[in-house]
Order: structure tokens, then sequence, then C-alpha cells
């Protein structure tokens, strides 16, 4: 039989967008000669649709908009994605369609709860062995816990979350020697290294299970914050029959292979790995398709960066420019433009051609792409694109350096941006004198020094949001992980915009990132960045003001975070812990780090409830609308970092 999967760029609740993309997907499996399609978990509505899971009117809507997919199933087997609401629950299912009718819906029995996951609030799992009945008009099909046959081929499901639980507890353990075949229609969100977790886990689960299993991912940004790689693993006693390139920008990615179900196959001895992932690779695709879909779908016509020359405006900058570069070597310059929205037609034209429609890597697929030079002509067609997406300002003060200036000049002018330069120096000495003669007094670095240092952060917002809104572009913000953690900006200044990028990545990694995209993505224009440390330049340029002078060094910083929030560590937990891996430092000089964290952590998680939204690319975020939940009032861990 030759089955097959498809990873769908989908949108919560767009009918239209979702229902072609579905239809797109058939199609082509049927041109194909598919007989088994298995499309991704909640596809027809989205995944990220979080609270109108809890409404009658989306599982009925979503039933209606199942009928007209029945009419494109004429000869194929096809796996759909949906909510169905029971007696006041929401169960989240799978519909099994073929030669024009509905053969029964399959529901999810383990719910995902930790992480960026929350879907017992919206789910209810379906109870292992129960089975019930959907009915829609005068209709009506079988739900629940069953087993399906196509072709002399039996077989189940299992539903994302209900692949990652213990062996002896998964479906997968109740189908065991029933089916020949396990289907599993998925929504796993992107995180470094995880398509290696994912791997195993298909793999393994085939070996185990003495079974050919079929995995299929949501592929984009959906929703905003979450994306998915769109990974399509088959694989049968232990041996990958297929894996596809991820991160695509196309919409619909089908892929199939033939399996021979009445030929035994030796069960493999052993899992062969996958090469090691490279993740600045990966964070680097996903990061491009983010700002891609979150662009389109938001209906915006580009992005504007406030560009200070330092690492984090700079690595923004460089994924809008990947963005376009990825992306058009993906799917060719023309379609790329078409699907952005914000090109006219004769844009379109004038850029691209006539006849540069197709792509040239089209065979090569994205992860491969990543590694391509363009020629000139494409060069200069990304170049334009970018200038028309991105615009740059550089807004300097008295304590700017001309290193920084250099910087984001040098940085703009390569990637082909629009780049703005102006002062801000008679703004911040307006507001000043306002608060000096309402209070009577002069504010000095002495007495004044973060409110000082916050009024030039926050002077930079308002140009910089106007410069967005004429435009009707995005205002990106460029606040990171470690930043976010200690509070490490200012309220409505360096925290304005309209999405924050990285602010799911720490601030080592950032630095890591920009020195390898400097040599193996060929921008010369970081050599400036990359060859200074990290400043606010908020202070007079004679203080020497830098990050970690600041607060800790950041490597430091992020130990100390993921030792509090990913292991879940207390105060004194973590001191212990890092006693004994950081030799390069005394007792003492820790405790004071520890300390500062903890405190710059618990008063600040009032901003972290403000971010821009932001993109989740690694194994945790501190993002109190995704990952981490933390009260804005609390104890502040007193008592705690006392006892330390």
């Amino acid at each position: 039989m030759r089955i097959a999967g498809a990873a769908l760029n989908q949108i919560p609740f767009d009918w239209q967008h979702n229902l072609r993309t579905i239809r797109e997907a058939i199609e082509q499996a049927k041109a194909a000669g598919v007989e088994l399609l298995c499309l991704p978990e909640l596809c027809l509505t989205g995944y990220g649709c979080e609270d109108l899971f809890l409404s009658d009117w989306l599982s009925v809507a979503a039933l209606d908009y199942l009928q007209h997919i029945r009419s494109w199933t004429n000869g194929i087997l096809v796996c759909v994605g949906l909510p169905v609401r029971l007696e006041g629950r929401t169960y989240n299912t799978v519909a099994v369609l073929r030669d024009g009718e509905i053969v029964g819906f399959a529901a999810k029995q383990f719910l995902a709860n930790d992480g960026v996951h929350y879907e017992p609030r919206w789910f209810t799992g379906w109870q292992a062995g129960q089975t019930g009945t959907v009915a829609w008009g005068e209709q009506q099909w079988p739900i629940g816990d069953l087993v399906f046959e196509h072709r002399g081929v039996r077989f189940g499901f299992e539903i994302c979350e209900d692949a990652w639980r213990p062996d002896t507890e998964r479906p997968a353990c109740r189908l065991k020697g029933r089916v020949d075949l396990i289907v599993n229609p998925s929504a796993s969100h992107f995180a470094m290294s995880k398509t290696d977790v994912r791997y195993n886990l298909v793999l393994n689960a085939s070996r185990n299970f003495d079974c050919t299993y079929l995995y299929a991912n949501l592929l984009g940004n959906e929703a905003g914050r979450m994306i998915y790689d769109g990974e399509i693993l088959i694989a049968r006693n232990g041996h990958l029959l297929h894996r596809n390139q991820l991160l695509s920008f196309k919409e619909v990615d089908m892929e199939c292979v033939d399996v021979d179900f009445a030929t035994p196959l030796a069960r493999a001895e052993a899992i062969t790995p996958l090469p090691v992932p490279d993740e600045y690779r990966e964070l680097n695709q996903a990061l491009s398709l983010a700002l891609f879909d979150y662009l389109r779908k938001a209906r915006s016509r580009g992005f504007v960066l406030s560009l200070s020359g330092g690492a984090d405006s700079c690595m923004c900058a460089i994924g809008v420019a990947e963005m376009v570069r990825l992306g058009t070597l993906e799917i060719g310059t023309a379609e790329f433009m078409r699907r952005a929205g914000c090109f006219t037609a004769e844009d379109i034209l004038r850029i691209a051609g006539p006849a540069r429609a197709q792509t040239d890597q089209e065979a090569a697929g994205p992860q491969d792409a990543s590694y391509a030079h363009s020629d000139a002509e494409q060069q200069r067609q990304q170049r334009e694109i970018t200038g028309h997406l991105l615009t740059c300002a550089y807004q300097g003060t008295v304590n700017s350096s001309d290193a920084t200036y250099t910087s984001a000049k040098e940085l703009a002018e390569s990637l082909g941006a629009v780049f703005h330069n102006w002062g801000i120096d008679e703004e911040v000495s307006g507001y000043v004198g306002k608060i000096e003669h309402a209070l009577g007094r002069e504010l000095t670095w002495q007495t004044d020094d973060l409110a000082l240092q916050n009024i030039q952060a926050r002077v930079r917002a308002p140009a910089i949001w106007l410069l967005a809104n004429v435009q009707n572009c995005l205002l990106l913000t460029t606040s990171n992980r470690s930043e976010a953690s200690v509070g490490y900006c200012t309220m409505d200044g360096d925290t304005a915009g309209s999405i924050s990028p990285i602010a799911g990545v720490d601030k080592d990694f950032v630095k890591k990132w920009l020195r390898w995209a400097e040599t193996e993505l060929h921008y010369p224009g970081l050599r400036h960045v990359n060859a200074l440390q990290p400043t606010a330049e908020l202070r007079p340029l004679e203080d020497n003001q830098t990050d970690e002078r600041d607060l800790m060094p950041y490597i430091l910083l992020n130990r100390i975070e993921r030792l509090a929030f990913y292991n879940r560590l207390s105060p004194a937990q973590v001191l212990a812990t890092l006693v004994q891996e950081e030799k390069a430092y005394e007792a003492e000089q820790l405790k004071t780090y520890v300390k500062r964290f903890y405190s710059l952590w618990a008063r600040n998680q009032w901003k972290r409830e403000r971010y821009a939204p932001a993109f989740h690319l690694d194994d945790y975020n501190v993002d109190p609308r995704s990952w981490l939940r933390f009260p804005i009032l609390s104890g502040g861990f007193t008592q705690e970092l006392n006892s330390l």
C-alpha cells in the first residue's frame, strides 16, 4: 500500500484557508497514487484555537465543514483532525474518511499538560476501550478507541501525546498484534534538537510494537507563538522508510512511501541514529519561517526595527534577511512575494521577472537550500525584497558610540534594508527638564541612575512606533530570554513592539549564533557587532557600561535560570550545584549571583507579563502565557535567599 503523511500550514478557525490546504494535500496524494493519507492533528480547525475549543459552535462548525471534505476522498482514505463536542465535553479526534463516506472517529486518550501545553483545559481524554456515537443530522458514526481496516491493512491511532507516554500505557501497547499500521497525526511544537527525540520515539514504536508507524506533524507558525516543523516520519519494525526535510516554506508538504504489508520485515536490531542536530541551522530555519508566517497571517506590510548595532537587534535583522533568502530559494521569488501578501503584481514582475515563479532549489528541500549560496541575480532580488520588507533606524544619544552606529549602518546596508539615523537627545532633555522643574532639583547619575537610563530607552519608542504605524508594519522587539529573566530592559522602551522573535533564546546563544552566521551564512556585516561587548549604552561613555558588569556573566545567568525553572530547584539547591560545577568562581561570588538572579526575577514578573508575543524556539522559555507562570506579587524568595 502507498501511504502518506502531509504537513499542513494552518490558521486557527480560518475555514477557507484550512480547507484549501486539506484539499490540495488530498489532490497531491491522489495524483501520486496514495491509498491512505494522514493529515495533522486538529488540522481542520487549527491546533491553536485555545478557549474557543470550549465553545459548542466551533465543534459544530468543524463537523459541518468536514462534510465538504467527504466528496474529495473518492478513491482514497484520509485521516482529518478536528474537535468533537459530546455532552459538554470536547474531544480531540481524527475522522477517517473513505470514498465520500465517514468511517468513524478515533479519539485522543492522553492530553499534553506540561511546558507550552494546556490541553486538559480544553479537552477530555478518551477512555481506553470505550466507544460512543457522533451524530450529524440523521447520520451517525462511531467514535472512540477504534481499529479500522483499509484494503486488508488493519490500523489504529495514537494522536500526538498518546505516543509520548510509557510503552506500558500508550494506545500502541493495546494495538500490538491487532494492527499492521499505527497512524499518528500530531501538533508537536518545534524546539531545537527535538527532532532527534521524535525520530527515536517513532522508530522505537515501530520496533517495539511490530508495526509500520506513520507520523505527520503540523507545519509553520500557526497561531503566533508555537512553530511546527512539519516532520513526516514513516518507519517499519525499527527501520526508517521515509523522513522529510523540516520547516518548509510550502503550505503543503505531502510525502509518501510504498509499504509491502504482505511481506514480513525483520525487526531492526538497533535504531540507526540521526546525525547530531545543528541547532544554529535549526534555529535559523525556524526563525525565518516563523517571521514569514507571522508577516502574512497578520496581513502586515513588513517589519520595522530599532537597530542599535548590538547583538539582539542585529540577530533580528539577520532573521528577516534569512526569511527572504531561504523562502525565495525554496519556493521561488515570485511565489514568496505572492504569499507574503504585501507586494503588488507590478512589484513581483519587476523584481522576480516573468519566468522566476519556480524555485531553483525545489528538489533540494529547505534544509539543503540553507547551505546553498544564491547566484548574483538571486542576491539582487533578495536584497530588493529585504529593502521592501525591513526598515531600520539607529536612534543615537550622547551615550551612543561610533562602534554601534557603524555596526548598525553597515549591517543594514549589506542586507539591502532601508536605514534611517536620527538622534533623541533633544527629546530626552525635554523630559528630563520637565521633571527637574516639577521636582525643583537636578537629576544626576549619582541620584537617578536607572531613571536617566530608562528615559533614553523609553524616548526611542514613540518615533519607531510612528514609523511602523505609518508603514503598516510590525515593530520588532529585540529582547532576549536572559534579559527577560532579570528584567534588564525598559518597559515601554526597548520592550515596545508587535512581536519579540528572539525572546525565547538566551543571550549567550545569541552571541554564538551571530559568530556562526557571520561565517557560515556569509554575513560580513556582522563583524562589527561580533567584536563588541554587549552593552545598553545608556550611561555616559566613560563608564564603559556592559551588560555582564551590570548583571553577571551570561553563561552563569543562563545556568541559574535553567536550574531554577527548568530543573525546578530551590535557591539552595541551585547554589550547591553551581559550587560543584563552577570551580573558577569563589562560593561567595556564586552566592552573590544566585541572590541577584532570584531577586531580579521575582520583582520583574510584571515585565514578563507585558512582553510582546515571543516565538518558542528552545526547550523552555520564560513567557508566562506559554511556558512559565509565576505570581506578579510574591515573597520574592526572601526566606530562601536569607538562608543561604
